[in-house]
C-alpha cells in the first residue's frame, strides 16, 4: 500500500544527538544500497522497477561507494533526523554541489539507506 498524498509538507529538522552517541562509529557502519523503485536504468540496486509515483534517480549517481561516503559524512557531521531506529537515525542529509540529498534508513539492523534529492524548500535549515 502506498502512502496517501501528503496534505502538508514533511517537517525536516536536524535533531540534537546525546553526547554519549558516537556518530563517527555509527557512520562507519552505515551504507547506501539504493532502491530499484527509483531507477529507470540497470544499477547496483538491481533491475529497474521505477514506480509511477517515485522520484527518478539521476543516472549520473551510479557509484554506491560515493553515495555511501555522503551518508557517512552526513551522520558524522550530525546532520541527522529522528526518530532513531535502533542504532541509526532514520534520516540523514548532505549537500553536494549545491543539491541537498536525503538518506532514509531502509534496514535498521544492517544500517542501510536509500537516498534522493530534495527541493530547496524541503531541505532542513543548516544543511
Amino acid at each position: 500500500m502506498r502512502a496517501p498524498n501528503r496534505h502538508r509538507p514533511m517537517r525536516r529538522v536536524i535533531v540534537p544527538v546525546a553526547p554519549s552517541v558516537d556518530l563517527t562509529e555509527i557512520a562507519t557502519r552505515a551504507r547506501y544500497v539504493g532502491s530499484a523503485e527509483h531507477k529507470s536504468f540497470p544499477s547496483f540496486a538491481g533491475a529497474p522497477k521505477l514506480r509511477a509515483d517515485a522520484t527518478k534517480c539521476d543516472p549520473s549517481l551510479s557509484s554506491a561507494s560515493e553515495i555511501t561516503a555522503w551518508i557517512r559524512a552526513g551522520i558524522a557531521d550530525g546532520c541527522v533526523g529522528g526518530p532513531w531506529d535502533g542504532e541509526f537515525p532514520r534520516y540523514v542529509w548532505r549537500r553536494v554541489d549545491g543539491i541537498c540529498y536525503e538518506g532514509r534508513l531502509v534496514n535498521r539492523d544492517a544500517g542501510t539507506y536509500k537516498g534522493y534529492s530534495l527541493r530547496e524548500y524541503e531541505a532542513p535549515q543548516g544543511i
